[in-house]
């Protein structure tokens, strides 16, 4: 076994120890390890450059830390880790649907990205996904989509019921896979920046930074201090307006059309002033390797702190109304509990987590600049139940605009944009950014003339798609999509 510890004393760059090992017993051991000192399941994904291996991420005291393991050619096969961490079997699943490598002691074998529609080492046929049933007097199945009523992406729900009540939930995903790494690979660093930007279009200033931070390490890049100020800019707006959207969408399934009506308004004005100040409603393209595709003008400024002022009173109009409304309170409280204890054991952080009493937050954890300078508080609630969901929701958008508040007036002068550097061969990087849904990993390897050999983006939607499963028995199916949506996983962000 061998190690590489990389730290970086400027905050620029997640923290990151990186360990090989020879064997599949070493990688079962120091994953071991890893989850005897606390740390927690980010990512697992395959890579065959320059020889097959399987990366493993997690998150500990001291930052990231990174497993590799070496794929053994003669059987094809990698071991398993969703013993120590249950997280990982999707993930692992993943990589025997499009490497072909069998992940060794892992109980479930059913396909997951494969849905034996496009051509992989998977032998899956269509249509014979063998989903998990629940056997009884009285029980019967409903199978919810993949295509919806509404206007969103395509995801499979089977749901065990006895009456009204859910037994047991469980969904089929990869409808939406699109190639990114395959479409990443082999490119200049340039022409995967839009791409990154497009994985998940709620979270792209949040890939998009976790993307240039991993291009930036593997070529030693780093930006001016006022670029990673006006990131965090474009981070919150990001964070508020889809809370803004989420908490709105909450109240109209809750039969409170007004709350629809209102935080869209909100949201809808705040996308408007992103076009006019920034160049796009969604903030795409707005981050590059090197720092920012356009400064804050002087007369910008008191127009976006003005808008600043103007949310916060009209939100904590909107709050009070929230926590008064009786029918609110009958459809949130109670309602698709994640238990904390389940929370704490999975490591889940985001709105999810933080709502289950996770006190977990890139920004307040291993913050990089400017988060080590200006502090945000980490939202935090017990109940792990809707109502707790809102209230995380809330709660961040008063944290993010006292925090444009205070970073709007201070921003540091000078230059918003350095050169990316070139990387001397056989570089990666990576970059992890605390985006409104959770923790957002990109890892990317480069050679010379910053080409990109591979890459990898990890949505905390792996993470959140099995939590909701959790969430939803003992509730009514009435009340599924209103669980799902105070969760809020993305199928795009997970569906690469």
């Amino acid at each position: 076994m061998t190690e590489d510890e990389s730290t970086q004393d400027d905050p620029v760059f997640p923290p990151v120890q990186r360990t090989t090992v020879s064997s599949g017993k070493d990688a079962l051991a120091e994953a071991a390890s890893i989850k005897t000192l606390g740390g927690r399941f980010l990512a697992l994904w395959g890579t065959e450059h320059p020889e097959p291996h399987v990366y493993a991420a997690f998150s500990d005291a001291d930052g990231l830390r990174v497993l590799r393991t070496p794929v053994d050619l003669k059987t094809g096969t990698f071991p398993s880790i969703a013993s120590l961490f249950p997280l990982a079997s999707r993930p692992e699943r993943t990589v025997r649907d499009i490497s072909g490598w069998t992940p060794e002691g892992l109980a479930d074998t059913r396909p997951w990205l494969d849905h034996g529609l496009w051509k992989g080492p998977s032998s899956q046929k269509e249509g014979d996904y063998p989903f998990v049933r629940v056997e009884g007097e009285g029980v019967h199945e409903i199978p919810v989509g993949p295509v919806h009523a509404g206007i969103i992406e395509p995801g499979h729900f089977r749901f065990q019921v006895v009456g009204e009540k859910v037994l047991r939930m469980e969904e089929r995903l990869g409808y939406t896979h699109k190639g990114i790494r395959a479409l990443a690979r082999n490119r200049p660093v340039e022409d995967v920046l839009p791409l990154s930007g497009r994985i998940s279009g709620d979270s792209a200033v949040a890939y998009q930074w976790a993307w240039s931070q991993a291009v930036e390490q593997a070529t030693q890049t780093f930006p001016p201090e006022r670029a990673l100020w006006l990131r965090a800019v474009l981070l919150e707006r990001e964070r508020i307006a889809n809370h803004l959207g989420d908490l709105g969408a909450l109240g109209n399934d809750a039969g409170f059309g007004f709350g629809l009506v209102q935080f869209g308004r909100l949201k809808e004005d705040l996308l408007r002033a992103n076009e006019r100040i920034f160049g796009h409603r969604y903030l795409m393209d707005a981050v590059i390797p090197g720092g920012v595709r356009k400064d804050l003008g002087e007369e910008e400024i008191p127009l976006l702190l003005k808008d600043v002022r103007r949310l916060r009173e009209e939100v904590r109009s909107l709050k009070t109304i929230y926590d008064e409304h009786g029918g609110l309170q009958d459809r949130f409280s109670g309602t698709g509990v994640l238990d904390p204890m389940l929370a704490g054991a999975w490591g889940l952080g985001g709105i999810v987590g933080r709502a289950s009493g996770q006190l977990l937050d890139l920004r307040h954890d291993h913050p990089v600049r400017p988060y080590d300078r200006e502090r945000v508080p980490v939202a935090l609630a017990k109940r792990g139940d809707v109502w707790a969901r809102v209230q995380v929701r809330f709660q961040e958008i008063r944290h993010s605009l006292a925090f444009l508040e205070t970073v709007l007036p201070a921003l540091p002068g000078g230059s918003w944009k350095a050169p990316l550097r070139q990387c001397g061969g056989g570089a990666e990087g990576f970059g992890r950014i605390e985006g409104f849904r959770g923790e957002i990993l990109v890892w990317a390897q480069m050679e010379r003339g910053n080409i990109v050999t591979d890459a990898h983006f990890q949505d905390p939607s792996w993470q959140l798609w099995p939590a909701l499963e959790r969430a939803v028995p003992g509730n009514l199916v009435a009340d599924f999509p209103l669980i799902n949506k105070s969760f809020n996983p993305s199928y795009s962000g997970h569906d690469l």
